[in-house]
């Protein structure tokens, strides 16, 4: 079922393989297991999909009280048994139990692990939830969400442009028409135009000199007229545009 919505929907997707802790044993560990899993859903419906572990990567600092960082900080000289639920919670140890059980809603035996794990490498308390976030891959999530979501950020920004331009013609808006034609606009609409294409794989040179400005011009303004869809070829006609401003923006500095 989840395969079918997938494949017949009619926005970009994100396949978000949740539990990744309990992905099984295997090379690297459960995340590593859960990543491969991730690879074999991509090839399989051809869409991005990453794992991640739901319960840390939506950590807030308030989930952690100085009762519970108390009790992980005593794990570290004075290891629990992590073997099972039932052992963690019902074999002898200074934490008491009530405290245990608030700590397996809170992280489960995953999330206990990497939390003693850091505080005995050191991690300060106080970024603990943060570190946990990014053990259970919240940073990957959101990294694949932007690039999927690329497409419909740059869409929505030319219709409100093309929408902008209509009032300004309208209404006579001064204002408005010179915001419309100011480097600003230029670059927004040149930066949204780059996220599209590097989401697609592509790569854009992301040089900061007259040269590789130029360059840059030159290679999309041939990419665009190649054989490309209608969002490429939009795209590289921003980029070629931005490109131009900003060389001569490299220009204008010299003289």
């Amino acid at each position: 079922e989840d395969l079918e919505m997938v494949r017949s929907a009619r926005r970009p997707v994100l396949v978000v393989l949740t539990k990744a802790d309990l992905a099984g044993a295997g090379a690297g560990g459960p995340m590593a297991v859960a990543r491969r899993r991730s690879v074999g859903i991509h090839r399989q419906v051809g869409v991005p999909a990453v794992p991640v572990v739901g319960l840390l990567a939506a950590l807030e600092p308030a989930d952690l009280d100085d009762a519970l960082v108390a009790a992980l900080r005593h794990f570290v000289t004075e290891p629990p048994n992590l073997t099972s639920v039932d052992a963690f919670v019902d074999d002898p140890h200074p934490v008491e139990r009530d405290v245990r059980i608030r700590l397996l809603a809170r992280l489960d035996r995953f999330g206990i692990a990497h939390a003693v794990l850091a505080l005995a490498n050191g991690c300060d308390p106080e970024r603990l939830t943060t570190h946990l976030a990014g053990v259970g891959n919240l940073d990957e999530v959101m990294s694949a969400l932007d690039a999927v979501t690329a497409s419909v950020r740059y869409r929505r920004l030319r219709g409100a442009i093309v929408e902008l331009q209509c009032l300004a013609a309208e209404f006579d808006d001064a204002a408005l028409s010179e915001l419309l034609v100011s480097d600003l606009a230029a670059m927004a609409t040149m930066t949204a135009a780059v996220d599209v294409v590097t989401a697609a794989g592509l790569s854009v040179d992301r040089g900061d000199t007259a040269a590789a400005h130029l360059d840059r011009a030159l290679a999309w303004r041939s990419y665009g007229r190649g054989p490309v869809n209608a969002l490429h070829r939009q795209c590289s006609a921003d980029i070629v545009r931005g490109s131009l401003r900003l060389l001569d923006g490299v220009r204008k500095q010299r003289t």
